[in-house]
């Protein structure tokens, strides 16, 4: 069995890499940082006697996106685990353009084209499975930044992880190919310190990374579409499922109120 894992130089991405060659897992690893991957490796193969390739990539140059896609399609692997990712912490009037940018395409675009390029193997022998790791912030969107940081472009993006891999759910069902998004609340890992952030004195609880993709795979043999790990209540992201399809059914039912009704002879609608 292969696994592919992006951003897997240190936190999340190496535990669920650790875990994996625990579990006799060959893997590719993939990262900005060549150095920590190459040792991750080196580590792995010499505690578990996997094969642990690895591959330097930035998702935010298109050139290193690309050959990634190529390497995914070409290893067929049977896990994906689309977790690279940075938080580009700002207020909206104040980020840099170009932080804009690279958050969509690591967290959007990235995730999208890479799932394209694992699954249609995966459709074809009948297995295989996605985890996309997204955040517990891709719920946050009607909350106020404090004590929350400043997110709507990193929220939103993981909003769209969280609708992406529902959606493609539906559409894998029967296949033998599970997908899931992963909603973690705060980790114990320098993603937090490289956005400026100490955790030090946060009211929120703070989970170990190991604790994440353990619970992360876990879910997935479970067959949970959407993991929330430390939630006490796992039942609730159900409920929220649920009420997402019946605002969704009922809105499409529903007729339209008599403000938005078209004027009599001007085509437009009132106010």
């Amino acid at each position: 069995m292969i696994a592919f894992v992006t951003g897997a130089s240190s936190g999340l991405g190496q535990a669920f890499a650790t875990r994996l060659a625990a579990d006799g897992w060959d893997l590719v690893i993939t990262a900005r940082r060549g150095e920590r991957l190459a040792a991750l490796a080196r580590r792995l193969t010499t505690r578990h006697g996997v094969s642990v390739q690895t591959r330097a990539a930035d998702l935010t140059d298109p050139h290193d996106a690309r050959d990634l896609e190529r390497a995914i399609t070409a290893a067929e692997p049977d896990l994906l685990v689309n977790n690279a990712g940075f938080a580009g912490y700002r207020e909206f009037c104040d980020v840099d353009p170009q932080v804009v940018t690279d958050l969509v395409g690591v967290h959007v675009m990235a995730v999208a084209r890479l799932a394209r390029a694992a699954i249609p193997a995966m459709v074809a022998r009948g297995s295989g499975a996605i985890i996309n790791v997204a955040s517990l912030l891709a719920f946050s969107g009607p909350l106020p930044p404090q004590p929350l940081p400043y997110r709507a472009v990193y929220a939103g993006a993981k909003a769209f992880q969280v609708a992406f891999t529902q959606a493609l759910a539906g559409e894998l069902a029967g296949t033998g190919v599970q997908v899931q998004v992963c909603c973690p609340g705060l980790i114990d890992t320098e993603f937090h310190a490289l956005a400026g952030r100490d955790l030090s004195g946060t009211p929120f609880p703070v989970l170990h990374p190991d604790e994440v993709a353990g619970a992360a795979l876990a879910g997935l043999r479970l067959g949970e579409t959407v993991c929330i790990p430390g939630l006490q209540n796992p039942s609730l992201a159900d409920t929220v499922s649920q009420a997402q399809r019946a605002l969704f059914m009922t809105a499409v039912s529903s007729p339209l109120a008599g403000r938005y009704a078209p004027v009599p002879g001007t085509g437009k609608g009132a106010h």
